[in-house]
């Protein structure tokens, strides 16, 4: 079965994914979900990250994987899965997109958040450090931003659990080429009721980098925590469509070896005579 590695968005760390793991990990996978260098747990210095060391990092942990991966990368991270891919495409099944950016080659979040005026909602969200080189969300912009439709002893926890993130991962351009992140089916997992990102600028990635499927959540941007068993579903289902699709080719592979063995058995076999 394909092993899931789940990338968590900005000012996250892989806590946010604890109510998700289970309803996977129930059904068999194996499920990965792990702090990137210098966010939640990992205490590596936040001057020394970058979408290139997070990007290394999840590339080098789906390679390891004896099973082919399917990433799934929440918001921000929606560019580490994309780099990551370009980097370790050889392993990976697909990619899952949840409320998260895709973005084109040479091209940064900051431009892409650009494309449409900013919500009211998203005001004053964040909290930039005195040297700039640091964000963190506002506490006020917790539940209002990010979870507001999660129930409240959940969005407490996630005000008291977030930190900050480099600025940089905001304007470090997307390095990715057709022929390998492009040749991975993608999957996107929408929320309409987002106010990190807005509905209408997922809609706009989704027209411009058109995926296998795009799934609809009536949700905030935090499915992990306000509907965990109704993402779990999407999740496995696309799993499933995944795995069928491999056996599928493997299956095909093996019919071609046994034709290619049987006409080399028959060309050799009228050469002796």
């Amino acid at each position: 079965m394909p092993t899931f590695i789940l990338v968590h968005g900005a000012w996250h760390g892989a806590w946010c994914w604890e109510r998700l793991i289970p309803l996977i990990d129930d059904e068999g996978h194996r499920v990965l979900a792990p702090d990137l260098p210098g966010m939640g747990n990992d205490r590596t210095p936040l001057d020394q990250v970058s979408i290139e060391t997070w990007a290394d990092f999840i590339a080098d942990l789906v390679l390891a994987q004896p099973e082919p991966v399917i990433l799934v990368g929440h918001s921000r991270a929606g560019i580490v899965i994309s780099r990551a891919a370009e980097k370790a495409h050889s392993n990976l099944l697909g990619l899952i997109y949840l409320a998260a950016f895709m973005v084109r080659n040479g091209e940064t979040l900051e431009e892409v958040m650009r494309q449409i005026p900013p919500r009211p909602e998203s005001a004053d969200s964040l909290e930039i450090s005195a040297d700039g080189r640091l964000s963190k969300i506002a506490p006020a912009a917790v539940e209002r931003v990010f979870y507001n439709t999660t129930p409240p002893d959940l969005v407490a926890r996630a005000a008291a659990l977030s930190g900050p993130e480099p600025l940089a991962s905001f304007t470090t351009p997307l390095e990715v080429s057709d022929e390998r992140w492009g040749s991975i089916p993608r999957f996107y997992i929408a929320c309409d009721q987002d106010r990190a990102i807005a509905p209408e600028l997922q809609r706009r990635m989704q027209a411009a980098f058109p995926c296998r499927r795009s799934i609809q959540m009536n949700c905030d941007h935090s499915p992990f925590y306000s509907a965990p068993e109704e993402l779990a579903r999407h999740l496995l289902e696309v799993a499933d469509e995944l795995g069928a699709d491999r056996r599928t080719a493997e299956e095909s592979r093996s019919s071609s070896d046994r034709t290619g063995g049987t006409r080399a058995s028959a060309v050799c076999a009228g050469g002796s005579q």
